[in-house]
């Protein structure tokens, strides 16, 4: 692996999600979400980043927030749908991003808050720009994502070892 071409990471929290009457693991988006999961797929298409592998939770609203944004990409990428991904802490998404392949250069984790943005928080030992600013700012609403860089292998990812170098939210 070259210095040159770091692993590009995409933590995106699920778009606006609908609160009808069934469990958590089941509400679909709501209009908005829709709308924004799409808006959310054109600004990851604008990075030029082409990812080898997605984790999505399988929770109903990371499911339909994929298949929107996806829909946007000019490569589709494997989608695996990881039950750990739903609800899990920072810690729990880390030892899952730990036992990918490294063939894996470039992959997108579709989740929940608080695990998703305190993932970005966690790795990101330094920024670019002024991504950490608006990330701070900004908390992680529906629909944002967090783009980190790394260099190394995906077992060696561990807190501050990424570098947070684009942050985009609906409202941007």
């Amino acid at each position: 692996m070259s210095v040159a071409e770091p692993r590009r990471i995409v933590l995106f929290r699920h778009a606006k999600a609908d609160w009808p009457q069934v469990p958590d693991h089941e509400r679909p988006l709501a209009e908005r979400g829709r709308t924004d999961a799409a808006v959310a797929g054109r600004k990851l298409a604008d990075t030029g980043i082409t990812f080898d592998l997605a984790l999505c939770s399988t929770a109903t609203r990371t499911r339909e927030t994929w298949k929107l944004a996806v829909h946007e990409l000019e490569h589709r990428p494997k989608t695996v749908y990881e039950e750990r991904v739903y609800e899990a802490s920072p810690g729990e998404l880390i030892a899952v991003l730990n036992e990918l392949p490294d063939e894996a250069r470039n992959v997108i984790l579709i989740g929940h808050n608080p695990g998703v943005h305190g993932l970005a928080e966690i790795l990101a030992g330094s920024a670019e720009d002024d991504a950490r600013d608006r990330m701070n700012r900004r908390g992680f609403p529906a629909a944002a994502f967090a783009l980190l860089s790394y260099d190394g292998p995906w077992k060696g990812l561990e807190p501050a070892v990424a570098t947070l170098t684009d942050y985009w939210a609906p409202s941007d």
